[in-house]
């Protein structure tokens, strides 16, 4: 066994809009504790191609393979950048995750509007989210959190969701997905179709749109899961190679 195929995978977080790196904050110690490198992918929420460009370069940070983990419109960014040969496999969170010729706003269209959606206003071209809005967003959340998330949020371009970059990685890699039962952000019934649709373990949990928050334990557990699964197939891939004479 090679010692790429030894370590553990690492991890590569990858955000949604009105968020950065910090809303995986509840569930990276607990990851870096069982020995993988986690790296928070900050990109600007400006272009697709720029943001899918940034986590491809943050890929270079740690070792290969790599897990990425998208929340929200993070899971348009892991769709494309894991089609990257770094990357072994995909969790998403509450995410969306377009097939070819999809952009994040035409997956949303069959589904009833969220209620977040009446609480967004456009300012110098970005997407803000009002502060009624946040009980929309991460209304499971205690109050002072619910504050916190909303003062940290950060606006997309509000062309955003109009946009797509070529590569649907879920067709090719294994993928996990954590439905938010309670979600008033992306529907609920959208992720179900979602994860349906690219044949993903999945796990329903009674949660707000951000999981990773007010459920960590959770996606701890399915990051775990996912890790254990790629590992064992690496394993059995490295058992069955011929070995040089």
């Amino acid at each position: 066994m090679t010692p790429a195929r030894a370590s553990k995978p690492s991890i590569v977080f990858c955000h949604g809009i009105w968020a950065d790196g910090s809303s995986f904050s509840k569930v990276i110690p607990a990851l870096q504790a069982d020995g993988h490198e986690v790296i928070a992918a900050q990109y600007g929420l400006d272009t697709l191609e720029g943001d899918v460009a940034t986590v491809k370069r943050t890929l270079g940070r740690v070792s290969s393979p790599a897990i990425l983990v998208g929340h929200s419109y993070g899971g348009s960014v892991i769709t494309a950048a894991g089609t990257d040969d770094r990357v072994a496999g995909l969790v998403y969170i509450a995410a969306l995750a377009p097939d070819a010729n999809e952009t994040s706003q035409s997956q949303q269209g069959p589904f009833p509007v969220t209620d977040v959606f009446k609480y967004v206003e456009v300012a110098d071209g970005r997407l803000w989210m009002r502060p009624e809005g946040i009980a929309c967003f991460a209304g499971d959340l205690p109050e002072k959190e619910q504050q916190l998330v909303w003062a940290t949020h950060y606006a997309p371009a509000a062309d955003l969701f109009a946009r797509s970059v070529p590569g649907v990685a879920w067709r090719s890699k294994p993928s996990w997905y954590i439905v938010a039962n309670n979600d008033r952000t992306v529907h609920p019934d959208l992720e179900r179709f979602l994860a349906r649709r690219m044949g993903a373990t999945t796990r329903e949990i009674d949660s707000s749109h951000v999981a990773m928050l007010s459920h960590p334990d959770v996606v701890i557990d399915v990051i775990r899961s996912a890790a254990r699964a790629l590992q064992g197939s690496a394993a059995t891939s490295d058992r069955g190679a011929a070995v040089p004479a």
